[in-house]
Order: C-alpha cells, then sequence, then structure tokens
C-alpha cells in the first residue's frame, strides 16, 4: 500500500501554479477601461493640437493681412532716366504700411503706365516690406513739330510727349497724322527701325503719303526714295554706292533697279 501510495503523481504544484496565473493576469473589465482610457487622452491630444494649429494658422494670417508687420515701408524705382522717380512714385501711390499681401501691383502698375514716357511697369514685392517698380521708358524715334512745340513719336508711333526744344539727332516726321492706328505712321517708324545706324544718324527729315511711299532727307540735302520697310540692308547698300554719284534724288525702293536723278 505504502508503495502505491508514493508512486501516485501529485497534482498540487499545477494547482498552485495554476491559481497563481489566475492571480497575475488583471480582470478583462479593468483591462478595457484602460485601454478605453488611453483612448480617450489620445482624441482629446488630438483635439488639442488641432486647436492650436488652427488658431496658429489664424493668428499668422491675422499679423499677415491685418497688420503692419509686414507691411509696406519702403518703394524703388528701377528703370527710370528720364522720367523722374518722384513722379513715378507720386503715380503709383503706393500707401504706407499696407499689408504686402493685400497691395494691388495690377492696379499700382496701371496708374504708373499713365505717365506719358513710361512704355512698360513691372511691379513687384521684395519680401518682407519693399515694392520694387520697374519701368521701361519710351525711346523717341522722330519727332513732330507743332505750333505748342515738338512732339516726340516713339518705335509704336505713339505721341507721347512735348517738347519745347528741338530734339537733336532726332529726325523730323513729316506725315498727316501720327498715330499707332495710322498705316502711313506705321511704316515712317518701321522704316526708321529697320535702316541700319551709320545712314539712319544722317537722316533729318522723314515724309510719306503712303505706306509704301517712304522717303527721306539726309544731312547733305539729298532725297533718297525709299519705300517701304522690306530689304533694308539691301536698300542700305545698294545707296551707298548711288551716293558716290552726282545727283539729288536716289531711288532705292526697288534695289533691282535703282535709279539717280
Amino acid at each position: 500500500m505504502a508503495t502505491q501510495e508514493r508512486s501516485r503523481p501529485s497534482t498540487r504544484r499545477s494547482s498552485s501554479t495554476a491559481v497563481r496565473s489566475r492571480r497575475g493576469r488583471r480582470p478583462l473589465t479593468a483591462r478595457r477601461r484602460t485601454g478605453t482610457g488611453v483612448s480617450r487622452r489620445r482624441a482629446l491630444r488630438r483635439r488639442w493640437v488641432a486647436l492650436l494649429t488652427v488658431l496658429t494658422i489664424a493668428g499668422v494670417g491675422y499679423v499677415v493681412l491685418f497688420t503692419s508687420l509686414l507691411g509696406v515701408r519702403s518703394v524703388e524705382v528701377h528703370g527710370a532716366r528720364s522720367v523722374p522717380g518722384d513722379q513715378i512714385l507720386a503715380a503709383a501711390a503706393v500707401p504706407d504700411l499696407e499689408p504686402m499681401l493685400l497691395l494691388d501691383t495690377d492696379e499700382v502698375a496701371a496708374r504708373v503706365t499713365g505717365i506719358p514716357g513710361v512704355a512698360t511697369v513691372d511691379v513687384s514685392r521684395s519680401w518682407p516690406s519693399t515694392v520694387d517698380i520697374t519701368v521701361t521708358e519710351r525711346t523717341p524715334v522722330g519727332f513732330v513739330a507743332a505750333a505748342d512745340g515738338f512732339h516726340l513719336v516713339d518705335s509704336g508711333g505713339l505721341d507721347y510727349k512735348t517738347v519745347q526744344n528741338k530734339p537733336e539727332k532726332l529726325p523730323e516726321l513729316q506725315v498727316a497724322t501720327v498715330s499707332p492706328e495710322d498705316a502711313v505712321t506705321r511704316s515712317v517708324v518701321a522704316v526708321l527701325a529697320a535702316v541700319p545706324e551709320p545712314l539712319k544718324s544722317q537722316i533729318t527729315a522723314v515724309r510719306a503719303k503712303t505706306p509704301g511711299g517712304v522717303e527721306f532727307t539726309l544731312n547733305t540735302g539729298k532725297t533718297v526714295r525709299w519705300g517701304d520697310a522690306g530689304n533694308a540692308e539691301r536698300k542700305a547698300r545698294v545707296l551707298n554706292v548711288l551716293l558716290s554719284r552726282d545727283g539729288q534724288i536716289y531711288d532705292v525702293a526697288s534695289p533691282e533697279l535703282p535709279t539717280v536723278s
């Protein structure tokens, strides 16, 4: 009997282990409560982060758009030579401390373009507080003599400015009407743009009654019948040869058949 009892396996150890295992585990309800608490804290943290982000963006937007912190503090003019810089600044009328982002650059450019001597305008922001105004001035190619003075005409045929003294080194334009919409005017200024520089400096007057009938007077008093603006280089070469001959009128309108009379 004693031998049989000793050989019987003991279950005390496994029972004890099972008990400890059950005691070491937390109840399911507790685990669920803890998980829910963590999730709520994370959700609350995300909401606070989102709220702070929105408030930060709103604050930055308010500072940029509605305060003078990033407002205009200086305006710089570039490219002006004959047009006074003060005149450009006055026409631009950029409000001091105007928020940079609210500044209408197109409107500023439109006001400056209204100055007679200005051809094009570019207005840009130079952060944090400077506005740059870059202008391209009109360049006269000739003038029209009138009772009120001498009207300067640019390469587009626009009469844009009147001066009281006769312009030096500019030819007089002798046409019935000076306008960018006038075909004769456009032809005359196109010829002046096409004529090579050595010849252009000798021209004292240009006239035309039709777009293809442009002629000009040289500083020697000789007359050149040029025609239209086509074949300018060839006409100039032919004219250079013809001018070595005696004559008063040099016709190169058809450079293949030039004449001297």
